[in-house]
């Protein structure tokens, strides 16, 4: 959960080597209530470096930067004592970013050529303490725990859960976010994040990542082709 305050606006540092990423995020936050961006950084090391200085409640990271890359500077910004969620952003190539970036600590991973619209609802989703990966992405994840020997991922029994949060890990499985499950279910997102932490810790998963592995483990979604 996110301990920031609702009434203040969510403070944006942008992290990204490509000065006109960072301009057309800017622009478009600009005209946006409720989001501001806090400071711009070029490499790793100043994004790790600027989060200390300015305290920002999200950093939208790209991976791929001269010396400390993405994933090295979410790991040493997740480690330390502020509050920031990293939200990666990046042009999706390798699957090894994916487990990297989570692995150390990534609230989100989206890639670059998803609209503009939905990167900024995720930075507001990832602000509020809960986590996001792009469909795509999720999807890659499924087929690749899809091609793994099925020993290697022991699974977990779902006796304990009921059939309501079947379905919402069936939707979490499929890559929704807590919003897009409160509205196919008809309930609030509040809700939706019940469920959430009720399958979290009654299937004793650390993420929503591990969610979708349990989910998949389970036959209850399959690899999209």
């Amino acid at each position: 959960m996110s301990d920031r305050d609702g009434t203040a606006p969510i403070r944006v540092l942008l992290a990204d080597d490509q000065p006109l990423v960072r301009a057309a995020l800017r622009m478009v936050i600009a005209d946006l209530p409720g989001i501001e961006v806090a400071g711009e950084a070029g490499t790793g090391d100043e994004a790790v470096r600027l989060t200390a200085q300015l305290a920002p409640d999200v950093v939208v990271m790209d991976i791929r930067m001269p010396g400390l890359n993405g994933i090295e500077a979410t790991e040493r910004i997740t480690a330390g004592s502020g509050t920031a969620h990293v939200l990666v952003l990046t042009t999706f190539d390798d699957d090894d970013y994916v487990y990297g970036a989570l692995r150390a600590g990534a609230a989100g991973f989206l890639v670059k050529d998803m609209a503009l619209d939905d990167i900024l609802a995720a930075v507001r989703v990832v602000a509020a303490g809960d986590a996001l990966i792009a469909p795509s992405v999720t999807r890659r994840l499924i087929k690749d725990f899809a091609g793994r020997p099925a020993s290697a991922s022991p699974q977990r029994p779902l006796t304990a859960i009921t059939e309501r949060e079947r379905e919402v890990l069936v939707l979490v499985g499929s890559g929704l976010s807590n919003a897009e499950i409160a509205e196919r279910l008809f309930i609030s997102v509040a809700t939706a994040k019940t469920y959430l932490t009720r399958l979290l810790a009654k299937l004793d998963a650390r993420d929503r990542v591990q969610l979708v592995i349990i989910a998949y483990e389970a036959g209850l979604v399959s690899p999209t082709p």
